[in-house]
């Protein structure tokens, strides 16, 4: 289960023993920790935290934009456990992926990992989420993930019936404890129509 506390900006993950999953994010948030790299999880991690029986996720992450330098360090240390499924080339994937704000896959070399998906920040909603993130501690350690006030918002935004479960579960869970006026902006600015979150969401 996670708890959220907007007033200090943190949010708690209880940790469930075995979850392995969770020592696969842990691992590759201190790789980009230890080369200073600015980010936060977007997705799969908090959908997925919150289940009781979890499954295997891609988790996606949104990083600062970093200089070529930063990155090949960081590549560097990576390659040592991981593997990247789209291009085992470091400059390819700096100026053919990223910097074009495509994503790439990354995998660690064992069965049945998780695929990180990685990806520069690219316009205001990237922007923000880097702005807005909130940290959550797992296992006594600590890692960036999405505020929910943009979370929600972005999940109705996407339209799918997961998603639009995701959106209304996340808010039943936190509502009591979510910045209103944060989420009635990005409702906003994500334009969902004033219908459609009454619907999902209520009377805010």
């Amino acid at each position: 289960m996670i708890r959220s506390n907007e007033s200090i900006n943190i949010m708690r993950i209880d940790y469930q023993p075995g979850m392995e999953q969770d020592d696969h994010v842990l691992d590759f948030i201190e790789k980009l920790q230890n080369h200073n790299i600015k980010y936060v999880v977007t997705s799969g991690f908090i959908e997925t935290s919150m289940e009781q029986n979890r499954i295997k996720s891609d988790v996606e992450i949104l990083i600062r934009n970093v200089t070529f330098e930063k990155f090949l360090k960081f590549w560097l240390e990576l390659e040592k456990t991981y593997e990247c499924l789209d291009t085992d080339d470091p400059i390819d994937a700096y100026n053919g992926y990223l910097r074009n704000h495509h994503a790439i896959r990354i995998r660690k070399l064992e069965v049945n990992a998780l695929n990180f998906i990685l990806r520069f920040v690219k316009n205001d909603l990237d922007r923000a989420l880097l702005k807005y993130r909130k940290y959550a501690t797992l296992k006594d350690k600590k890692i960036y993930v999405s505020s929910l006030e943009i979370m929600i918002p972005y999940k109705l935004s996407m339209g799918s019936g997961k998603d639009i479960e995701d959106a209304i579960s996340l808010f039943e869970r936190f509502k009591d404890e979510l910045n209103t006026e944060l989420l009635e902006k990005f409702l906003k600015e994500l334009e969902i129509p004033e219908e459609s979150a009454n619907k999902y969401l209520g009377k805010l």
